[in-house]
């Protein structure tokens, strides 16, 4: 139970120090580009099939975007927390700031880099091939990584390495899944600023996630472990 203890109240710990410090990089860096998209994605004249379907709920700009935003970062911060807590865990030996900022550099390149070089960071107003078909190759994509950085980091024969490295270009082989049609309401320059400053972003959030995950670990085992036999 102690043990379950730690991993839960380090996420937190983690998950709330990098999901705020995101939040405000995201106010920084990506929502004034979001804002300049939305106004080419609407600019277009509304057609009748437009009056048809009315448009999806979006908070308001201001104060209830900002809210939902850092609601949604801390969230995310506590959910891949929990992952990197529990990986630490299980690898056992010496935990500190240093290990967790290589596990956070392991979990950029796992859920950013590789996925972003087939389906980069996109604004409202671009075309994108069907969801279902993106998210498929986005989980198959993160699994091949996440398993061949694993395959490299903690086995020494060189077969395994090379089932690593197919495992990391097999994704890409096999090609995202792309819109059938190159339209897009947004200009290319602003595009490609919004994937500089999304990549960005999640870096500084996966090496803040990492190496408070791995500070964290360290600090609130003593406290919890001795806190075990009074609780018990």
């Amino acid at each position: 139970m102690a043990v379950f203890r730690r991993l839960v109240f380090t996420a937190l710990c983690a998950g709330l120090l990098s999901g705020v410090f995101a939040a405000v990089a995201h106010q920084v860096g990506t929502i004034p580009l979001i804002l300049e998209a939305e106004t080419h994605e609407k600019a277009p004249v509304h057609t009748m099939a437009a009056h048809e379907h009315p448009p999806a709920w979006e908070p308001e700009n201001g104060t209830e975007r900002t809210a939902y935003t850092l609601l949604a970062d801390i969230l995310t911060g506590i959910g891949f927390g929990l992952l990197l807590v529990a990986g630490l865990t299980l690898r056992g030996g010496q935990v500190g700031w240093r290990q967790g900022f290589l596990w956070g550099l392991a979990g950029f390149a796992t859920f950013t880099i590789a996925p972003g070089l087939g389906l980069p960071p996109q604004l409202p107003g671009s075309e994108t091939a069907p969801l279902v078909e993106r998210q498929l190759w986005w989980l198959g994509t993160v699994a091949a990584t996440g398993s061949a950085l694993a395959l490299i980091a903690f086995t020494t024969q060189a077969y395994w390495a090379i089932l690593a490295a197919g495992l990391i270009v097999l994704p890409h082989i096999l090609g995202a899944p792309q819109p059938d049609e190159h339209l897009a309401a947004v200009p290319a320059a602003l595009a490609h600023h919004f994937i500089i400053a999304a990549t960005i972003v999640n870096f500084l959030f996966w090496v803040i996630l990492g190496a408070s995950a791995g500070y964290f670990h360290r600090r609130l085992w003593p406290r919890l472990a001795s806190a075990a036999p009074a609780a018990a």
